[in-house]
């Protein structure tokens, strides 16, 4: 039994183990921010922002400590339909309405609903969700190619220099705790290949022999943001439909700009603004670098409440699934509905300071848990460490190799996927096995987590209600007044109704008919109209029915709906049919 998660007792140790595994998940934070904010088409430092605003203000109020919070994928699929479309003057009411939606949420307790998503939902979700973080680490074996103008796959040298990176990366994880658990060994291991790319990137025999175009032979996080503004200020100036080499005026795709186009493109690109280092966040209202917020009237509304609902929606689920995955890792139980309410709050403040909102991330959540992180001190270390690295340690973290980074989500995805999964596959029914593959694979087609998980929870319902619409049937039996007995068993519900009805044949059935609801129990108002409709046939033909052993539920239901089923319900003496059960 999972006990609720206490508020950690802070000793020395644990001290020790939050801040060194805070750190590290920021480290992590960086480059999955910066990307979500280009896939949002906003600037990086927003996202970084935003990852120290919801970070931040979960780790304080949220309703699991340990959890990590910033801005996702999830969330900047959905932003990036609305800036496209409106713009991002509405970026930011909705990110705040999308967090007073949250804390409604919460204020009504419906955090509780994580409770009905089905462990084949849940297995479906981690193990689409891992093949996701692996996938978009591919991303980073890409470089900025001069010829094209275009972000294109390492080759040769370089390519097998960003493996063995990545492979040393993965090693020291896997073997660093094996030996001792005084540092986190994700840290220990970012540190050291770091290090190890700096001295790469510093020899200039194997930067002359594997990479002669311009940048370092080991891409780091500086080369990746400059190579993500270089790839976007080409595809800004095609955009514009700059004549391409051969004169036409229409819009030219990156690869058909000329040289000399792309090398004007690039150029415009200033190496200091494709950096993280910024100031101090600003109120919306006080910052001269973001457009004026649209007027809040029944028009904006009519715009932004769509992609607030869904964002609400997809941030919740995420993050009551990601509460779900680290109470199971942990052993103790989170609160979903201060959680909900910890990410409206962070949400709403996100928004008042130009953020683009996010929700809890899986990926740095067990980056965390497995570095020792399990009070709400670490989640405050990532998110101050990451404000100070915009602030004053910019330069420092864009030395970091992407290597460092990908092997550390490549350990995430061999921790995240659930492989004991793989061996239920002959052990488990079909429907949960279709389930599970379904969640799965809509995550990693689609990309959206909350629709997979919501499409996992109305198959897996539509497959139970299918299941147990087979289940009802009835046991007859006559007592010494010839009074015919049906002993139901199975539920009544609206998949099940049909059945129940076809059960009784009131033509050739005595004149006194009991139906026994011992062993069964009526659900919804389709059992209910079912009992109706077989009271007016019985009715019709100038018979009685009765009903005895309803359930408490069920008579309430009854009481209710007085006026749909007309008959007698109390039980007529003279049948001795049995006493009602309460219980």
């Amino acid at each position: 039994m999972l006990q609720k998660s206490p508020e950690s007792k802070y000793d020395a140790t644990q001290i020790k183990n939050d801040v060194l595994s805070g750190l590290t998940v920021a480290l992590a934070l960086v480059p999955e921010a910066v990307a979500f904010a280009f896939i949002a088409g906003v600037d990086p430092v927003i996202g970084l922002y935003s990852a120290f605003f919801i970070g931040l203000i979960t780790a304080v109020f949220g309703g699991r400590p340990g959890m990590i919070s910033g801005a996702t994928g999830a969330m900047a699929v959905v932003v990036i339909g609305l800036v496209a479309i409106h713009g991002i003057v509405y970026l930011f009411p909705t990110i705040i309405l999308c967090g007073i939606l949250q804390l409604l949420v919460g204020t009504a307790r419906l955090g509780k609903l994580i409770r009905m998503v089905p462990h084949p939902v849940m297995l479906g979700f981690v193990n689409g969700l891992a093949i996701v973080i692996f996938l978009a680490q591919f991303g980073s074996f890409k470089g900025f190619d001069v010829a094209t103008g275009t972000l294109q796959y390492l080759e040769g040298m370089q390519l097998a220099i960003m493996l063995g990176l990545v492979g040393l990366t993965m090693l020291i994880i896997w073997g660093l705790p094996k030996i001792t658990k005084a540092i986190p060994s994700s840290l220990a291991a970012i540190l050291i290949v770091t290090f190890l790319s700096i001295a790469i990137n510093s020899t200039d025999e194997i930067k002359l022999s594997t990479h002669p175009a311009e940048g370092n032979v080991v891409a780091t996080v500086g080369d990746m943001l400059f190579n993500n503004s270089k790839a976007k200020a080409v595809a800004a100036a095609a955009s514009e439909g700059q004549p391409s080499a051969a004169g036409h005026g229409d819009a030219a795709a990156p690869n058909e700009l000329s040289a000399d186009e792309i090398a004007a493109a690039v150029a415009t690109v200033d190496p200091a603004s494709a950096s993280i280092k910024a100031g101090l966040p600003q109120l919306y209202f006080l910052n001269d670098s973001l457009p004026p917020m649209p007027p809040m009237n029944w028009a904006t509304l009519t715009i932004i409440f769509p992609f607030a609902l869904t964002l609400c929606g997809v941030g919740l689920i995420e993050s009551l699934m990601t509460l779900t995955l680290i109470d199971e890792i942990t052993e103790t139980r989170g609160q979903g509905n201060r959680e909900c309410l910890g990410q409206g709050f962070a949400n709403i403040v996100c928004g008042l300071f130009g953020g683009m909102g996010g929700c809890a991330m899986i990926g740095q959540s067990l980056i965390n848990v497995n570095s020792g992180g399990r009070g709400r001190l670490s989640g405050i270390v990532a998110a101050v460490c990451l404000l100070l690295f915009v602030l004053f340690l910019s330069s420092w973290i864009e030395i970091i190799p992407m290597a460092a980074l990908v092997g550390v989500m490549f350990m995430v995805v061999i921790g995240t996927f659930e492989w004991a999964s793989l061996r239920l596959f002959r052990k488990i029914p079909l429907s949960d096995i279709l389930v599970m593959i379904l969640v799965a694979g809509y995550t990693v087609v689609m990309h959206d987590l909350a629709t997979a998980v919501i499409l996992g929870v109305v198959v897996s319902a539509l497959v139970f209600a299918w299941q147990h619409a087979t289940h009802i049937g009835s046991e007859v039996s006559y007592n010494e007044f010839g009074s015919k007995i049906h002993q139901v068993h199975g539920p009544l519900f609206f998949a099940s109704a049909q059945s129940f009805k076809e059960i009784f044949d009131p033509r050739n059935d005595p004149d006194d008919v009991v139906i026994d609801f011992y062993y069964s129990r009526v659900y919804d108002q389709s059992g209910l109209e079912a009992i109706n409709s077989l009271a007016e046939r019985y009715d019709a033909l100038g018979k009685r029915i009765h009903l005895t052993h309803l359930s408490p539920e069920c008579r309430r239901l009854l009481d209710r709906a007085d006026d749909l089923v007309e008959v007698n319900l109390s039980e007529d003496p003279q049948y001795h049919v049995a006493t009602d059960r309460l219980g």
